[in-house]
């Protein structure tokens, strides 16, 4: 009951912080949400700076058969700047930081730090530090995510480090084609890469059939990654990642999916599993969004729990479901947002090792980015 009345207590306190911030936004979002340019000229090769960033908090609750945890945390604090140079260039430089004060260090590491060139109706190519998206979730950023945690199938399959140090380029082809092709460095290194691990490949190529279908959207993408075996990578353990993810929407209506495989190496099992993600859009500031996860490991302990679940169980599994149900408001789009998710989930542990799951979370959110 102590955990209970403190959690309320907690969710009562984030609720007293958002809301004032939240009316205020509303009122004059375009005065401190867009308006983020420090700098701006038509002359000369320096063009345009701006600030860059995001803010994301939390207050969570998991009760489970294994134990509880409860907390009110800043998930996410990222703060940068975007420049625009002479010639279609680009370069981004982003950090990543600690407003928990729960460590050593207050800076955490680089997040985006490259320069690009982004041609009018030209591809996107990107050097140096920067996400290396895949898996439905994967290669949604965590400012547009429609859940309060990305999918337990892209914590499993996706290589949660996100930004890693490399080249890529994506863009479009015709009216309906999408493509991204990518090789990155797979160290861990917080900064750029000291290239002491190996490599991995991304592919991305995807077709929307909207316009033939008459809908908002309705696009299928396939991913694949090849990730070249390394102790030292800071990846999961998987060679071989295929995602199939598809996103159809029309009218008040949305459902996005993913399907999944991978082949594992060293102790990890090849791993499949598909997530179903329906939504509906009740007005123009409210959404209802549902989600349902499936994970299945040829093996034991090839499966990992999410963020706050492990945060009771730290073992891995063998079979995984989870049952998502939650509430989006946007005060002004993605760029301010208040969600709240209730997630019930199960891990089997063949291995009776530590991984066992069974319990329900509850995390309501502020959202935040400029």
């Amino acid at each position: 009951m102590l955990c209970i009345n403190q959690n309320i207590g907690s969710l009562s306190a984030l609720l007293l912080f958002a809301a004032p911030l939240c009316v205020t936004a509303e009122e004059s979002a375009e005065h401190w949400l867009d308006r983020t340019t420090l700098y701006a000229s038509d002359d000369g090769w320096f063009q345009q700076l701006d600030l860059s960033g995001r803010l994301q908090l939390d207050a969570s609750y998991t009760h489970a058969d294994e134990g509880d945890y409860d907390d009110v945390d800043f998930r996410r604090f990222r703060f940068g700047f975007k420049a625009a140079l002479a010639g279609d260039w680009v370069a981004q430089l982003e950090g990543d930081f600690d407003l928990n004060f729960d460590g050593d260090q207050f800076y955490k590491r680089l997040t985006d730090a490259y320069v690009g060139w982004q041609p009018e109706g030209g591809p996107d190519v990107r050097l140096l530090k920067h996400s290396a998206g895949f898996t439905l979730d994967g290669a949604t950023s965590s400012k547009k995510l429609l859940t309060t945690e990305r999918s337990n199938l892209s914590n499993n399959f996706w290589f949660n480090a996100e930004y890693f140090t490399g080249v890529s380029a994506k863009g479009t082809a015709g009216n309906a084609w999408d493509y991204r092709v990518g090789f990155f460095s797979s160290d861990g290194n917080d900064e750029f890469s000291e290239f002491n691990a190996s490599f991995f490949t991304l592919t991305s190529l995807g077709y929307n059939w909207a316009q033939q279908l008459q809908m908002d959207q309705a696009s299928v993408r396939v991913d694949y990654v090849y990730n070249d075996r390394d102790p030292a990578a800071n990846t999961a353990d998987l060679s071989h990642v295929v995602s199939i993810s598809s996103k159809w929407e029309g009218g008040r209506w949305g459902l996005w999916t993913d399907l999944a495989f991978a082949e594992g190496y060293f102790d990890q099992p090849d791993i499949w599993g598909m997530t179903l993600m329906p939504f509906y859009q009740l007005g123009e500031n409210l959404q209802l969004v549902s989600r349902a996860t499936y994970l299945d490991s040829d093996g034991p302990n090839g499966i990992g729990l999410g963020n706050y679940e492990k945060q009771v169980v730290t073992g891995r599994g063998d079979l995984y479901k989870e049952i998502h149900a939650g509430i989006n408001w946007f005060f002004y789009g993605h760029k301010l947002k208040w969600q709240t998710g209730l997630q019930w989930a199960e891990l089997d542990d063949v291995g009776a090792d530590g991984g066992r799951y069974a319990g329900w979370t509850v995390v309501t959110a502020l959202r935040v980015y400029w």
